[in-house]
């Protein structure tokens, strides 16, 4: 029978007084999820009682229509199973409370008066609402943005903290991409460095705020039949699946600018790795967890052009409905050589590692939506008995499966012997499903993110070194990739992906796992 939990009351404190710029008041990132966010945190008390919100973007709006139209998103996630979080009500007090202390502010992200006249609202600010002077600057902008609002910042002395009192802080919160491959990426971290130190930059990624992601250095590290084996000597190989079932759908013009392989690789994809293969942190320090993240990336070989695997997907049928080709996106070129579907192998050099691949696998259009980290421990053997070497006492491996979505939880694979006279034996799963025991609040993954920035925890973000080495794993690839793929599209969409995916792990004797949550027959 499942296990309801009560609801555990947080040991968190209130975040410190601070004011959060928001650069892209206007846009889709604000609404459905820093928006929503920040609410959730004032929900649950943990957003600081002297607190402002300031929304700067380019187009005309007032704040009160402003504050109406995150109310109206808000207010669409209400008993909308398919949104971002699950809402049953708005809290009217809560809501008030928040948007009290919000303002809008119209300006140019190029315009150096934008930036001076922001210092006078904060300033106006700090004193009305009692922020003390900590800024939290959030880049929800297109990527060019990037360098030139870090730069006007600093030029305006916004985030110059030697003119505060030695307890204030300014930190900036980027968003990704962050670059497009090893050179920009490097230019990007050089520029932004030249202001700021690294313990002020956050550059995020929402899949670090999910609980299940969050769980995975907790299981390694908190239990004694895991930690032990998390090796090579134990393991035989992992496999990290992030697959879609939509398309590019209305995002076209980004995806032909970006392909699969920018788009989730070096963010999304190497988050989860990270957290599976990084040394166990001697203290929960921030910078001591993101250098261990860094050293997996640097001893991490470049990836491999005949290691890997690039898809895009024709026509097909996805959850029932007929769907078109790629090429046939709006505003996609109908040549296009662009990558909807990535696939390859990755090797680590460290001692826990050597030897072990990491298979990882994005897809858009394919059979099921599924992120999930697969860890297969190698079978075991019998020798000391002659019955061992039958079919029937040949041991399957045993697969630990972190599931993060959509279902949230963890399955431990297992072999147990059938009931009967004779010896044989069956797999059986354990599986522990999120929902069963713990009753959660209303999350839309970029709570526990935004509430560390506030605090200065950067365990859950990427640093420098972190960033330019997923690049340069990637880097042949997209230098490779250069070329045109002769047979795109190369798979139907609603499938499993390109042929060749499979056979990428079949030269090794292996096999991925089933996309749904299935041991074989």
């Amino acid at each position: 029978m499942p296990h309801n939990a009560a609801p555990s009351k947080t040991h968190a404190s209130r975040a410190p007084p601070c004011t959060l710029v928001l650069f892209g008041a206007r846009g889709d990132l604000t609404k459905r999820l820093v928006v929503p966010a920040l609410y959730n945190l004032a929900v649950n008390g943990l957003l600081p009682d002297n607190f402002a919100l300031v929304g700067i973007d380019h187009g005309d709006q007032t704040t009160e229509g402003w504050i109406e139209s995150l109310h109206a998103m808000l207010q669409s996630f209400v008993g909308n199973p398919h949104s971002e979080m699950r809402l049953d009500r708005i809290d009217d007090e809560v809501w008030a409370r928040l948007t009290m202390s919000m303002s809008y502010v119209r300006g140019d992200f190029t315009d150096p008066t934008l930036y001076r006249d922001l210092a006078g609202h904060l300033e106006a600010s700090s004193k009305k609402y009692g922020t003390r002077d900590n800024v939290m600057f959030y880049l929800a902008v297109a990527d060019r943005f990037f360098g030139t609002i870090v730069d006007e910042l600093a030029a305006s002395g916004l985030t110059n903290e030697s003119t505060l009192a030695e307890t204030c802080w300014r930190r900036v919160v980027v968003e990704k991409p962050f670059g497009n491959d090893v050179a920009t990426a490097r230019a990007l971290n050089t520029q932004i460095l030249a202001t700021l130190r690294e313990d002020q930059i956050f550059r995020i990624d929402h899949f670090m705020g999910k609980d299940p992601v969050q769980n995975i250095m907790t299981l390694r590290s908190f239990n004694a039949i895991f930690k032990a084996c998390w090796n090579r000597d134990h393991i035989d190989h992992v496999q990290i699946t992030v697959s879609e079932v939509v398309g590019v759908e209305k995002r076209g013009k980004f995806y032909e600018q970006t392909g699969a392989l920018r788009d989730m690789v070096p963010n999304h994809v190497f988050s989860l790795l990270a957290l599976v293969a990084m040394e166990p942190p001697t203290t929960l320090h921030g910078s001591e967890i993101m250098a261990n993240k860094a050293h997996v990336f640097t001893s991490m070989r470049a990836a491999e052009p005949r290691n890997a695997v690039r898809g895009q997907y024709g026509d097909g049928t996805v959850a029932g409905a007929k769907v078109t080709t790629y090429r046939s996106e709006a505003n996609v070129a109908p040549n296009s050589n662009v990558e909807t579907y990535v696939a390859m192998r990755l090797d680590i050099d460290t001692p826990r590692w050597s030897g072990v691949p990491f298979y990882i696998r994005t897809g858009k259009h394919t059979a099921q939506r599924l992120t999930e980290i697969a860890v297969c421990f190698k079978s075991a053997s019998l020798a000391s008995s002659a019955s061992a070497s039958t079919p029937a006492c040949q041991s399957q491996p045993n697969w630990l499966v972190f599931q993060i979505a959509p279902d949230e939880g963890l399955s431990l694979h297992l072999e147990v012997r059938r009931p009967g006279p004779v010896t044989d034996l069956a797999p059986v799963s354990m599986t522990f499903n999120y929902d069963d025991w713990f009753t959660r609040e209303s999350s839309v993954g970029y709570e526990t993110l935004l509430y560390d920035v506030m605090n200065g925890d950067t365990s859950l973000f990427m640093s420098a070194d972190i960033v330019e080495a997923s690049w340069r794993v990637v880097q042949p690839l997209l230098d490779a990739w250069i070329e045109p793929a002769p047979d795109f599209p190369n798979y139907a969409s609603g499938s499993d992906g390109p042929e060749a995916a499979d056979e990428l792990l079949l030269r090794d004797g292996r096999a991925w796992r089933s996309w749904a949550h299935k041991l074989p027959e």
